[in-house]
Formats: structure tokens, sequence, C-alpha cells
């Protein structure tokens, strides 16, 4: 009976032996993960990146940022990689002298912090700066041409397993800004906003796009920090820089031209959103009124003109919506994209499949790997693909939106990688950057309950579905700000319309 007893307890025994070596093991090489990206130059955790506790966005106070403060000097042009100034207005190319750009700066204040005992987080915020200030007076006098070669190398891979929340970093908001920002003489435009918030919110020469000039090894040692779609963590350099190089420089700086007729000079646009509360809204003709219409996703238009308009001047999309509305929304009506004349096409780089896409775009190719396998991209836009009316939003920009306005609680939490801003607040923020008036359409509500989920489930009332990787909630209290503060006009309705077909709007 002992010796069958000893026979059941031994192999559990042996279970719970291997159990707790393997939670040692992985603690120990974690341990050594973490103190090799040190020795790399990375920050580390214990000394640069911090959580926020506290600190994230009140639900109900919007746009307001605890833990950094952004610089609001708009004349100091940031300067950031070692190939290319990118925000001097005459373009000079020069490397920083030292051969190691904000990744030595960064290396060498861990080194001197830890030395002297002390915690660099301020040092390292304190020399970035002054490094990119010293940097930007050179370029903008043109005091010096030295091409030196700079000798550093992609930092080791980050991974967003290795992180519980979303990890702040020091330099969390440096973004890149646009040397040629958009002017405006309209004296009623948003940008004139005298509002508190908006106005410590808003950038408004933010580098919207990005093009070949963008990317290069320290560049991607910053944006490396950063998920996708706000960086490139955990991505390979090589593969996504072959995509990027293949993006032109912009010929036209400006998105959209101010309309000739306009002798206030002034851009009106409407942002068209798919939500069911456009579902017998007759609201076509005044969308189609607005100088730029800007559309998304499945911009369903054939058979709902009297709810949603024809018009489309510009299309944002992902490489997944692209592709994914030629098949579920066929049973809509739905069989391309808008293709209007000049219209302007617009990718948000959302993950590693988009950048394959891209490659595959722009060199008008098979895609060759990942999830578009045996693709042809320029097939999805109906013969209407035009590279001087395509551009890629800039993972900074991307950054600032959630940064500035959309900064969600579930950051704080286990899903952190997965949540992002909507695709319609992207456009909406794009447009709130290129135009003076913004007006709303089909954008989320409280009131959403009342409509179906998207204005082309015309015969069925189907349940607004709140996907996980979205904060809804917070997007209804953003645009409900806006609204109130005169930043954009939202298109509401205070009745349920889908029996009588009359509506109040408010």
């Amino acid at each position: 009976m002992t010796s069958r007893s000893t026979r059941k307890i031994l192999p559990l025994l042996a279970i719970l032996v291997c159990v707790l070596l393997y939670g040692f093991l992985w603690g120990h090489l974690s341990l050594l993960h973490i103190r090799k990206h040190l020795a790399q130059g990375m920050m580390s955790l214990p000394f640069h990146v911090h959580w926020r506790q506290g600190g994230f966005v009140d639900q109900e106070v919007l746009w307001k940022k605890k833990s950094f403060e952004r610089e609001r000097n708009i004349n100091t042009t940031l300067r950031l990689g070692t190939d290319t100034i990118l925000t001097s207005k005459d373009n000079v190319t020069r490397k920083i002298t030292n051969g190691k750009g904000i990744s030595g700066i960064l290396e060498n204040k861990i080194t001197e912090a830890t030395q002297k005992g002390s915690k660099p987080q301020d040092s390292i915020q304190t020399s970035l700066k002054s490094k990119i200030s010293e940097e930007n007076t050179k370029a903008k006098s043109g005091a010096t041409k030295t091409d030196l070669k700079a000798e550093i190398t992609p930092l080791p891979v980050m991974h967003k397993k290795d992180f519980k929340k979303l990890p702040v970093w020091d330099f969390e908001n440096v973004y890149l800004r646009d040397t040629q920002p958009r002017q405006t003489t309209c004296e009623t435009s948003l940008r004139n906003s005298e509002d508190p918030q908006f106005k410590k919110a808003f950038i408004p020469d933010i580098q919207l796009f990005m093009h070949r000039e963008h990317l290069n090894i320290t560049e991607w040692n910053r944006l490396s920090h950063f998920n996708n779609p706000f960086g490139f963590m955990g991505y390979n350099y090589t593969e996504v820089k072959q995509a990027v190089d293949l993006i032109p420089k912009l010929k036209d700086y400006q998105l959209l031209p101010v309309p000739t007729a306009d002798k206030q000079g002034c851009i009106r646009c409407a942002v068209v959103a798919t939500g069911g509360i456009l579902n017998g809204s007759r609201m076509g003709k005044e969308i189609d009124s607005h100088d730029y219409v800007f559309r998304m996703n499945g911009a369903v238009i054939k058979g709902y003109e009297e709810d949603v308009g024809n018009k489309t001047s510009v299309y944002v999309h992902t490489a997944y919506s692209l592709v994914s509305s030629h098949y579920e929304l066929k049973k809509y009506g739905f069989n391309k994209i808008p293709t209007d004349k000049g219209i302007k096409y617009v990718l948000i780089p959302e993950g590693l499949r988009d950048f394959r896409f891209l490659e595959g775009l722009l060199q008008k190719k098979v895609v060759s790997r990942g999830e578009y396998q045996s693709h042809r991209p320029w097939q999805y836009y109906a013969g209407q693909f035009d590279v001087n009316r395509f551009y890629v939003l800039h993972p900074d920009f991307l950054r600032y939106v959630r940064n500035s306005f959309l900064w969600s609680s579930t950051l704080a939490g286990p899903y952190w990688h997965m949540c992002r801003p909507t695709n319609g607040a992207f456009t909406m923020f794009l447009a709130l950057h290129t135009c003076d008036i913004v007006d709303a359409y089909g954008f989320i509500t409280a009131d959403h309950p009342k409509y179906s989920n998207y204005y082309y489930e015309r015969f069925r009332k189907t349940k607004v579905i709140f996907y996980g990787n979205h904060d809804y909630g917070l997007e209804i209290k953003t645009w409900k700000k806006l609204h109130d503060a005169n930043i954009i006009r939202l298109y509401q309705r205070e009745e349920d319309t889908q029996k009588t077909g009359k509506m109040i709007k408010i």
C-alpha cells in the first residue's frame, strides 16, 4: 500500500519541482533581458519609464495631462534623427556631430546618473531638450554642414508582453514638427479658439504625414519605444525601413487648398462617419455643401446619398478596413471605395501588415508575405491610385491624438497595447488640423442605443458594438466636449427617428 502511494506522489512532486524551476529560470532570464537593454543604451524601467499613478485623464476633464507638459514654443522646431534635419527651412543635410544623436544623449545620461547614484529622469529630459534646441539653432543659422557618419545601430527589440501597462517615457511628448505648417487667414478658424484646454492640447504644426526622409536609425530608436500604431515596438528595422523608403516626399505639404471662391480664406469640411444616427437624416445635401468631405472605412454611398451625400475629398483607411470593406459590405451595395476626381487617400499605418501592404502598393507588386500575401493592393483603389495624392499618417501624429485628446484608462491595464482611437477619431483630428471649420456627422453620441450600428443597416435595428480595442465612452465625451466648445459642430438628434422618419437636430 505504501509503495503504491509513493509511486503516485513521486510524479506529482516531479511536476511541482519542474514548475518551480521554470518560474525561477523565467524570472532570471527576464532580469538578464532587462539588463541587456540597459547595457545597449535603452532606458531601463526603474530609471526612465514611469507608470502613471492617478495621472490618467479624468473622464470628465479631457485633454488635461498630469504626468508631463508639452513644450508650447511652436517657434522652436524639433530636430530629430542623424541623417536629415527635418525641421530646417532650407532642409540642410547634416549629422549630429557626436555620432550618437539622441540615443547617445540618453546612454551618456544613464551612465552619469548611475555613477552619481541619482535618478536621471530630469537630467535626461533637460539634456534632450537642450540638444534639440542646439541642433535647431545650428540648422536655422546654417552655421555648419559637417557630414559625419553616425555610428549607431538599432536598439534591441522591445516587446509589448514585457510591460504590464503602457510605458510612459520621458520623451513621450516629443513629436516631429512640420517645417511648412498650414497658415490660415480665416478669422473664424477653430485654430483661433479661446477654449483653454483645447489651446493647451492643440499643436498646429504637428507633423501629419510620413515620408522617406523621416526614418533613420535615431528616429527608429525613438519610435521603437512606442507600440503600433504610435511607433514601431516589436518590429524589425529593416522590414519597416524598406517600406517607408518607398514613400515619396510630398510635393504639396497642404492636404487641402483654400477654395478660391472663399474671400475669407476659410476651409469648410464635413467629416462623415458611419453611425446609424444618419439613417433617415436627410443630411446629404448639407454634407455635400462643404468645401471638402472626409470619409473613412466602409463609406457606402450608392443608394444612401440622401442621408450621407455623394462627395468625397479625403478617404482615410487602414489596410484592413480597405480590404474587408470589399467583402463584408457587398450586401449593402458597396463595390468600391470613393473614387472622386482628385481624391486624396490617407493610410493609417496600423500595424506591420500595413507596411507590407504599402510596400506592394508603392511598387505595384503582389504582397509577398503576411496577412495579405498574394494580394494586389493597387486594385482596391479602383484605378484611382496616384502616389501624388496618397498620404501616410506619421506615428507621432497618431500618438499625439491619443496622448492629448483620447487618453483612455484602459492604458493602465494589461490590455493597454490593444487600445487605440478609432479610425473615425484619427480622421476627425486630421480634419481639425487641415480645416478651419469642421462639421461632424455619423459619429457616436450618448443616445447611440436609439440607432443601428451603421447607417446602411436600414431594414433592421442592430445593436451598437463596442469593440474592446477602442474606448467609445471616451470618444462620446470628447465629441460632445468639442461641440460644446464650438470647435466642431456635431450632428445630433433628440429623438428616435427609426419609425417616424422625422428628426429634431440640436
